[in-house]
């Protein structure tokens, strides 16, 4: 196979700005290739979605997933983050590790089976709006309410930058905005009902507090206060204070349990951003744990979200690259990788067949 095309298309894609939002640029540049390619492709908003040729309803799915927005550039960068560079092992700037280095391998390994009957039909979605969790990506496409003629996968390989080891289960992300109030008054004269002191007393408990169901795949919440704010100027005694805290979740608790409880222990009004995005984990008798083991791939527990909170059904998350690169200065994904991404997606998939039988 040759895999300088798919490292061409990458450099054009860190070269493409792609926002979560504002995805419409790569989108019609991934678009346009698939079509020089020969692929057919459905554009569904700011989503790709494509199906084998030889499709068959009566046959499950199988999903390869991977999305083509970016967050924005860190300001640490020591060069354009839309600067592909030209050396020929690496790819640099913002979006090649996550998650271009997955969207170039799964199209890749479409590709190679494109025209080839399997146990199972392959379908490509690429998906927008990943990175700030919208309503026009994964979401759309994988619901009750997505676009007619767009099967609802039974399973999914979903890509993110992994080392290409195995994640079979995942956090969840809750997002918990605290509010503490008070009465306004004059310091000096001891005034008020100090809403920062109240928010304090809050941050503690929540500081001391465990989870007592630990899940025996991911282990125990884990909850930290990431931000604080109050007050306007020195002699006056803040009559509120926000506060904020980051929750991930595992598979022993759902998103609104662990709401009550926090709402039970603080005094302060605690409001879910959105009680969506819901840990997961592959199911314990899946294929894709066993194509993974015969495989003899790393298994692991990913303290990341992805897309896959999102489905509704048997998941495994694996891709090229480096987890740590993520969202952070200089990013990077090298060739090698991309290669070897290719490799072991075309692998699964024909391993995938036989396990299936």
């Amino acid at each position: 196979m040759q895999y300088g095309e798919y490292m061409e298309l990458l450099r054009e894609m860190v070269a493409t700005p792609s926002l979560s939002f504002e995805e419409e640029q790569v989108r019609d540049l991934i678009s346009a290739r698939l079509s020089d390619w020969g692929v057919e492709h459905r554009v569904l908003r700011n989503n790709i979605v494509a199906l084998q040729k030889c499709f068959d309803p009566a046959k499950r799915t199988l999903a390869l997933d991977a999305h083509i927005d970016t967050v924005p550039a860190n300001a640490g960068y020591s060069f354009d983050p839309f600067d592909p560079g030209t050396d020929p092992g690496v790819v640099r700037g913002l979006g090649s590790n996550d998650d271009g280095g997955s969207v170039v391998s799964m199209i890749a390994a479409f590709r190679h089976f494109a025209d080839r009957e399997l146990p199972f039909n392959l379908m490509l979605v690429l998906s927008c709006e990943e990175e700030r969790s919208g309503e026009n990506g994964a979401r759309w496409i994988y619901s009750d309410s997505r676009p007619e003629g767009v099967p609802l996968p039974d399973w999914a390989i979903v890509g993110e930058p992994t080392g290409m080891r195995a994640a079979t289960s995942e956090r969840g992300l809750l997002v918990i905005d605290g509010l503490a109030e008070g009465v306004s008054g004059h310091a000096g004269r001891g005034e008020g009902v100090n809403a920062l002191y109240k928010a304090l007393d809050d941050i503690q408990k929540l500081r001391s507090h465990e989870f007592t169901r630990i899940s025996p795949v991911m282990g125990k919440v884990r909850m930290t206060v990431t931000g604080i704010k109050a007050g306007t100027v020195h002699n006056v005694v803040p009559d509120s204070c926000s506060f904020v805290v980051d929750i991930r979740p595992t598979d022993a608790y759902t998103n609104a349990e662990l709401l009550e409880e926090l709402k039970g222990l603080c005094t302060s009004t605690l409001t879910a951003r959105n009680l969506h995005n819901r840990s997961s984990a592959t199911r314990q008798d899946s294929p894709l744990l066993r194509t993974a083991e015969t495989l003899g791939l790393e298994t692991f527990s990913s303290p990341t979200t992805s897309d896959w909170m999102r489905m509704g059904f048997d998941a495994i998350k694996m891709g090229p690259g480096d987890s740590s690169r993520s969202h952070r200065k200089d990013e990077y994904i090298l060739a090698e990788e991309v290669a070897d991404a290719i490799g072991k997606y075309i692998r699964f998939i024909e391993e995938y067949g036989k396990t299936l039988g």
